[in-house]
């Protein structure tokens, strides 16, 4: 089982000392990876709904600070020596597929192979537009630019003939990532089509639950589970070879009452939560501690590496 927690990079958070010292904590206290979001343009007037909100708001302003993501992970990648470093998740569509192969794979070679690619389509049109990237076709362009990016990772030379790139015979692609075969590849999203692209182009499945109007409480996330497995056998594919990782927040409050919301409560009924979802066929969670201050960040990884991961692995 393994344990990883958002360092977001973005707000309060953003800031280089704490960024700096939170990885730091973290490794030395265990946790098996650290995440960074990713957000290029924040529209001031949009009129695209956050799917991970009720109301469909996006929780953050457009005046908060945010790191780019891929320097994000490369700085973190030197400032530790252990911890797996990742995005969660990368809009795929959004950057050139040769320079983000090339950033990662970069990333990968100086970190010694810690670089997991939390990867998604996107859902912000605005955003979109902005950067002159065609909305409509966002899921065709995530899917072809990962497959160029594996084989850019993954040959001495890369001939590619795709609907939005073409390369004649290149070189250049090394050095290559240390990890073997290559990065892996961990697929947001909770659809039908995102369990199916995890079966084309996916070493993983990154789903964000728990945030309404998405819950993927532990009975929906065995049954997405069983169904992610259930494509991968018709496909070929060895379902055991498929990491099934979860994100969502998490909250340390002994407060909670009888209707608290899963993964929000003591450590004993976290504890209980987690072991929930292990039974469903999770094996890496990244969480969302959402605390405001870096003080408050170390305090709650500490608690949580001493109150709640020992027993979860028991």
């Amino acid at each position: 089982m393994r344990f990883g927690f958002s360092l977001q990079g973005r707000g309060a958070l953003a800031d280089r000392e704490t960024i700096t010292a939170l990885a730091r904590r973290a490794e030395a206290l265990g946790y098996d990876s650290i995440w960074v979001t990713d957000r290029l343009l924040i529209p001031v007037e949009s009129r695209s709904a956050y799917p991970y909100s009720a109301t469909g708001a996006f929780p953050l302003g457009p005046d908060e600070p945010w790191l780019e993501s891929l320097t994000a992970i490369t700085y973190l990648a030197t400032v530790t020596q252990r911890i797996a470093v990742g995005a969660s998740v990368l809009v795929i569509p959004y950057r050139n597929p040769i320079v983000t192969a090339k950033a990662l794979a970069t990333a990968d070679y100086l970190s010694g192979g810690r670089i997991i690619l939390g990867a998604g389509a996107g859902w912000w049109r605005e955003e979109f537009a902005a950067l002159g990237v065609p909305f409509q076709d966002r899921s065709a362009r995530m899917v072809e630019h990962l497959h160029l990016m594996k084989k850019i990772w993954t040959n001495p030379r890369v001939t590619f003939e795709g609907r939005f790139t073409r390369i004649a015979e290149a070189g250049g692609v090394r050095p290559h990532p240390v990890q073997q075969p290559h990065i892996p590849i961990w697929i947001g999203g909770h659809s039908e089509a995102a369990l199916r692209r995890v079966v084309d182009v996916g070493d993983g499945w990154h789903p964000l639950g728990l945030r309404p109007p998405v819950t993927l409480d532990p009975p929906e996330m065995a049954a997405k589970v069983g169904r992610l497995r259930g494509l991968a056998e018709a496909a070929g594919r060895d379902p055991d070879a498929i990491t099934i990782s979860f994100k969502a927040p998490l909250k340390l409050d002994a407060s909670a009452g009888g209707t608290r919301r899963l993964l929000t409560g003591s450590p004993a009924q976290i504890v209980e939560d987690l072991r929930a979802y292990v039974k469903a066929g999770v094996r890496h969670f990244v969480f969302d501690f959402s605390v405001p201050t870096g003080a408050e960040m170390v305090q709650t990884l500490e608690r949580f590496a001493a109150e709640v991961r020992p027993a979860v692995c028991a």
